[in-house]
């Protein structure tokens, strides 16, 4: 099926979401819960804004882990919209600190601080970035990383690390302690 949809079949891009929703509306609820105030999106409503997005576009993902991977960038790229979309109409309030260390994560976000993520996120190399993606955005464990991207969990744990400290550097200008 992830061939099918590939080639562009919308019937197979369908049948897979079918079969990985119930995964795609944990992705939204993770993804969600770190946004502060009021929500413009609910769960559902990000999961359908993801398959338009994915249902439009050419996709190479070799299995169920890896199409999570990039459902995953895709909700990334919903929420950014969002949260560009509410910057603009208010482009008013102070941001805070938001620690980079495995205990933080789940911390809300405002919408400045997961735009100023996004930006420094984007500086990353790509395999740092999709780890980042994997795991801040999808909550996705080192060995479903490693998995979805190919490659080793020390790979994955050397590009986490590296990628926190380079973030952690280009948010607040100083070195990680």
């Amino acid at each position: 099926m992830l061939h099918a949809a590939r080639d562009g079949d919308r019937h197979a891009m369908d049948r897979i979401v079918a079969l990985v929703y119930d995964d795609l509306r944990a992705l939204a609820n993770r993804q969600l819960r770190r946004e502060m105030g009021l929500r413009t999106m609910h769960p559902t409503s990000l999961v359908h804004e993801t398959y338009m997005r994915l249902a439009g576009v050419a996709f190479y993902a070799t299995d169920r882990a890896h199409f999570l991977a990039i459902a995953a960038r895709a909700m990334r790229r919903v929420l950014i919209d969002a949260a560009r979309h509410r910057s603009a109409e208010k482009r008013a309030g102070d941001s805070e600190r938001t620690p980079l260390d495995d205990y933080e994560w789940t911390a809300e976000l405002s919408t400045e601080d997961l735009l100023s993520l996004n930006d420094a996120i984007d500086e990353l190399d790509a395999r740092q970035r999709r780890v980042v993606e994997c795991r801040f955005f999808a909550g996705m464990e080192e060995r479903e990383i490693a998995e979805a991207l190919g490659v080793t969990e020390r790979t994955v744990r050397r590009d986490w690390v590296k990628a926190r400290a380079w973030l952690y550097q280009s948010l607040y200008g100083t070195s990680a302690a």
